[in-house]
Order: C-alpha cells, then sequence, then structure tokens
C-alpha cells in the first residue's frame, strides 16, 4: 500500500493489483466483496455504491485514458458523533478503477488508526 499527498493536501492510501493477483474479474465483483465485508463488520454500515465512470461519461467529462470502469464504495463506521465536524470525513469512501490489466484501490486516511488499519488489510486482502 502506498501513502501518498494527492493534489498538496490530501493523504490518500493506494494498492495496485493486477488483475492476476485478484480473484474478482471486475468492479462490480470487488464492490460486492467490500459490502460483504461492510456487512460482516459489528459496527460499520454499507451506504452505496457511486458508479462514477458511467455518470463522467453521462456528462461528457473526460476520463483518463486507460480507466475501463470507476465506482466509489461508501460506507460509515460512525458509532457516535461526538462534533459536527466528524460529519465532514464521514461516511468514508474506497475507490476503485478498473484498467486493462490492473485494479487500483484508493482511500483518504481514516481518523481513528485502528479503522484505518482495518480498511487496509480489507484492501491487502484483495490480492491472492
Amino acid at each position: 500500500m502506498k501513502k501518498e499527498t494527492f493534489m498538496d493536501k490530501y493523504t490518500i492510501f493506494s494498492l495496485e493489483l493486477k488483475k492476476s493477483e485478484v480473484k474478482q474479474q471486475n468492479v462490480p465483483e470487488i464492490l460486492e466483496y467490500f459490502k460483504a465485508k461492510v456487512e460482516a463488520h459489528p459496527i460499520a454500515k454499507f451506504v452505496g455504491i457511486f458508479d462514477h465512470y458511467t455518470h463522467t461519461k453521462a456528462i461528457d467529462g473526460p476520463v483518463m485514458e486507460g480507466i475501463i470502469d470507476a465506482q466509489n464504495f461508501l460506507f460509515c463506521f460512525g458509532p457516535a458523533i461526538p462534533h459536527h465536524k466528524i460529519l465532514a470525513v464521514r461516511p468514508r469512501i474506497i475507490g476503485i478503477c478498473e484498467f486493462e490489466d490492473k485494479f487500483t484501490i484508493d482511500f483518504t486516511e481514516a481518523p481513528k488508526e485502528e479503522l484505518h488499519d482495518l480498511m487496509e488489510n480489507w484492501a491487502k486482502a484483495l490480492k491472492i
């Protein structure tokens, strides 16, 4: 997993997986994998899926060359609302992109280290 600063302000964690390294064949199968992880977690809640690729194509927006599919998996770990500003970092989003020969998994750093580690472990567990 690679940690980087994107656009000089966002801490992004990225994992690149060759298609030969995962059992999932496409983005919808990876989305189902993450949905199962969230549903098995005692406090996590599945929120939804945003098909970013279809949306962007429908408005004739530019898409990075090579991207075949790009979807966002939305979920929340939030067991409390200790401050109104916590809503700015919830829900969590995992971005999944498909290219001809690989998938990329990207997400921002979670406020709680143990939940961030869990997301990282979920992503890394895709590799067979």
